[in-house]
């Protein structure tokens, strides 16, 4: 960046396009709201307005609105210059004194929210007592009933009334295995039992890529028999000598089992034949030719025209999630090759920061084409090296399919997004008109936040096992990527409705739109999202066209 005066217009400034170049991103920041990188919010010296604190000048361009955005990911060389432009347009009184009225506010919430949490722990606390006083005076008086009819009984030991694939006909130990106490001790275990299902219920830490219930690896419950008659469904499709491609879709919209994802992936996406005799040779000769372009192009990675273009891939990959994966040195080689390589056959969007995140999804999946444990505890580079070329190469080409379809998205001016963007501010409009005349009230600008949603494919919204969760049905939904994520972003946002009506001010919508929480959601959760998105698309079939692009 630089001052007014000696600043170029951005696009002149990119004008030069070579196969493979950069081309950045604009839109919502990640991490939240800074006030320090939006100089151009506060002018220095003069107080914000009372009523409406910290907002900033409605953008009427494209370029006005990246003017005063900051990128998601850059840093680096233009730090210096933004921090400096910081240092002399703000005043740090009007900063600080804007930030913590946030923070002030939102202490007051979380202070209330504490306090009705406790109100409602200790009635819960006051009923439990009642419950335990009851079970007391039933336990004593079944202990009464016991001794007068002499049922002396040993509790220590008892055969199995009955056959049991647990037991086998061995002597068991009982419940009533631990030491015998007093009817006291009886009574406060049962109290701590009470207290316990009282209490708040904290969701489970959820591994990286969620484990279906019809997933039977170790360490896993087994599959209903609802869940394995649904994957034998899968298999008996696969192993046609011609695939039906759309009984595939059919089937695979509520979710594919893990075993046969990454084939139901390749097949619905295009990389392979519907003719089970083909699938090898296309195999071999797609992963031939990828490795050919290795050869060919990944060599001119430090050449002047492709310098750039490297380099910000090298930066933004280990800012990707999860870190346990692409953190790991082969994995980096891996992800730097497929990036770098679809740039350069890609010359009229080049690398297009966001793109990196489109590859995770298809690398996860195809690793577990090799191995049964998680990925966030595996060592990727314990993989043969064969196993590693399939994955890259697989890689490689259903990342190509996916972009193909929305490449406008990442070209120059990036004019597929701004379309998506404005088409889910319209549609917002006429699913949910309070939220957005909230947005309104606020001047959030749909662009602020969805930007991200639709550069990312809500990669950075949801946990990646929701992702993985939510591209079955994207691949198995015609124009999932390009047109059915509409909906879905629409769906998603009605779904923070609540949440979203009782902010308050700018700052405070834009930090929740930017961290909603979904940690710990699940497949459960997708598919709520994923239904209520299919009826959002039959409800407005008649939509304007631009919905449809």
């Amino acid at each position: 960046m630089s001052t007014d005066g000696n600043k170029k217009q951005f696009w002149k400034r990119n004008a030069a396009k070579v196969p493979g170049s950069i081309q950045h991103v604009y839109g919502a920041q990640h991490p939240p709201f800074d006030p320090l990188l939006h100089a151009n919010l506060i002018k220095a010296g003069n107080k914000p307005p009372p009523a409406t604190p910290g907002k900033p000048k409605k953008a009427t361009t494209f370029q006005e609105f990246e003017s005063i955005t900051s990128d998601a990911w850059d840093v680096g060389d233009d730090d210096d210059e933004l921090l400096a432009m910081a240092a002399q347009n703000l005043n740090i009184e009007v900063v600080m004194e804007t930030a913590n009225k946030v923070i002030e506010n939102h202490s007051k919430q979380q202070e209330r929210q504490r306090q009705d949490d406790t109100t409602e722990l200790e009635q819960r606390e006051e009923d439990t007592q009642e419950e335990v006083v009851e079970d007391e005076e039933e336990y004593e008086e079944e202990e009464e009933d016991r001794v007068g009819e002499g049922d002396v009984t040993s509790p220590e030991v008892s055969f199995a009334s009955q056959s049991s694939p647990y037991t086998d006909g061995r002597l068991v130990k009982s419940h009533s295995e631990a030491p015998i106490g007093s009817p006291k001790d009886a009574a406060g275990e049962r109290a701590a039992l009470h207290r316990q299902r009282s209490l708040p219920h904290r969701p489970p830490v959820i591994p990286l890529v969620a484990r279906m219930a019809d997933q039977n690896t170790s360490g896993t419950p087994a599959m209903t028999e609802r869940e394995a008659s649904r994957l034998d469904k899968f298999k008996q499709l696969l192993a046609g000598p011609n695939t039906d491609l759309e009984e595939l879709r059919k089937l695979s919209w509520s979710g594919i089992p893990r075993q046969v994802r990454p084939i139901t992936w390749k097949l619905l996406s295009g990389y392979l034949p519907a003719n089970a005799e083909r699938r090898d040779s296309v195999l071999q000769r797609k992963r031939q030719e990828y490795f050919g372009f290795i050869q060919q192009y990944y060599d001119s990675r430090n050449d002047e025209h492709h310098q750039d273009t490297y380099r910000q891939i090298h930066i933004d990959i280990p800012r990707m999630s999860p870190e346990s994966l692409v953190l790991q040195p082969k994995v980096t080689e891996i992800f730097e090759r497929i990036l770098f390589i679809w740039a350069i056959r890609h010359p009229a969007s080049g690398y297009v920061q966001g793109i990196n995140d489109l590859v995770t999804p298809f690398f996860v999946v195809y690793v577990f084409e090799y191995i049964e444990e998680e990925v966030e505890n595996f060592d990727v580079s314990s993989l043969q090296e064969e196993a590693l070329r399939n994955i890259e190469a697989d890689s490689f080409w259903c990342m190509s399919k996916l972009l193909d379809g929305i490449q406008d998205n990442y070209t120059f001016a990036q004019p597929g997004i701004q379309r998506k963007v404005k088409a889910l501010e319209e549609l917002v409009s006429r699913i949910d008109e309070s939220v957005h005349r909230h947005m309104q009230q606020y001047e959030v600008e749909y662009l602020q936040f969805a930007f991200r949603w639709m550069n990312n494919l809500l990669m950075r919204e949801l946990p990646l096992r929701c992702t993985i969760r939510l591209w079955d049905t994207y691949q198995a939904e015609p124009e999932g990527f390009s047109h059915f994520h509409l909906y879905v972003c629409a769906a998603f946002l009605v779904r923070w409705r609540k949440e979203i009506l009782e902010e308050r001010d700018f700052q405070g919508l834009m930090i929740l739109l930017q961290n909603l929480p979904t940690m710990h959601w699940g497949n459960e959760e997708v598919s709520v999202l994923l239904a209520e998105a299919y009826r959002l698309k039959f409800a407005f079939a008649d939509a304007p066209n631009h919905y449809k692009r």
